[in-house]
């Protein structure tokens, strides 16, 4: 099944859903889908008129493809206007992904402050190539996204450069309205900055994740191109830090990100 295909398939059965081996990184299921599936649940329980505003991430196990997982959510309060919510994704009796999220309305406020300019990235046109799909070379999901590398170094290439990121899409996303279950998937698609910091090719996964929306995402399409870039800000004891943003093609702010990973080297 396609992005979408899932997306309805969790809001039709939340409590069995398999994922195939086309979106696995490693031997796991990617982790931006499982967090993408589990927020579209949350999503399911909460006001339309209060947007998602922040999502707290922790990847406790590896999700397994082709094997059931449900997706449990629990309301831990419904205030005057914001929603916080609790959510589970559980395969074989054992949570594999957490999730908090916190869903609010708008409210007139004093407090104004512009987002800051994406970084200076070159043109879509003017990037590397789409990082094709290589069979036992990039991860299994990388067939249903595409990158163009435009700063920083690929993993594993001894890259000393704190910065990574370039242009990202779904290949098999339709012009359907973006939404953010479409953004976690393309903030999650690019590889930790501190793998191109290796030799080799070593282990790495995603501890916790922390991920903010701009609100309103405005009218932009699944499908189009859009803007990543992250930046190494400490690593020591096989732990590191990044923080990274993603912006729409005209500069808009869309979400920032912030993670922990373990690297296993």
């Amino acid at each position: 099944m396609n992005f979408n295909a899932l997306l309805d398939a969790v809001r039709r059965q939340p409590e069995a859903v398999s994922v195939s081996a086309t979106w696995t990184q490693g031997r796991a299921i990617f982790g931006g889908l499982m967090a993408a599936l589990l927020y579209e649940a949350m999503r399911e329980q909460v006001q339309t008129d209060r947007p998602v505003r922040s999502l707290a991430i922790t990847f406790v196990g590896p999700a397994a493809a082709d094997t059931p997982i449900a997706f449990e959510v629990e309301v831990l309060r419904e205030g005057k206007a914001v929603s916080t919510l609790l959510g589970r994704a559980l395969q074989n009796g054992q949570v594999v992904t957490l999730m908090q999220g916190s869903f609010g309305s708008g409210r007139a406020s004093l407090v104004e402050v512009p987002a800051l300019p994406p970084v200076d990235l070159p043109a879509l046109d003017q990037s590397g190539p789409e990082l094709p799909y290589v069979k036992g070379v990039t991860p299994e999901f990388i067939r249903h996204v595409g990158l163009r590398w435009a700063v920083g170094g690929m993993p594993f290439s001894n890259s000393s450069a704190r910065r990574m990121g370039g242009w990202v899409h779904l290949r098999d996303a339709m012009d359907e309205p973006l939404d953010e279950a479409h953004l976690i998937a393309l903030v999650d698609s690019w590889p930790s900055t501190l793998m191109s910091y290796l030799r080799q090719p070593a282990a790495g996964s995603t501890l916790t994740w922390t991920l903010d929306f701009i609100q309103p995402l405005g009218h932009r399409s699944a499908s189009a191109w859009y803007q990543y870039c992250a930046q190494t800000e400490h690593a020591h004891a096989g732990y590191g830090q990044a923080s990274a943003g993603l912006w729409a093609d005209d500069g808009t702010l869309l979400a920032l990100s912030r993670q922990t990973v373990t690297v296993f080297a």
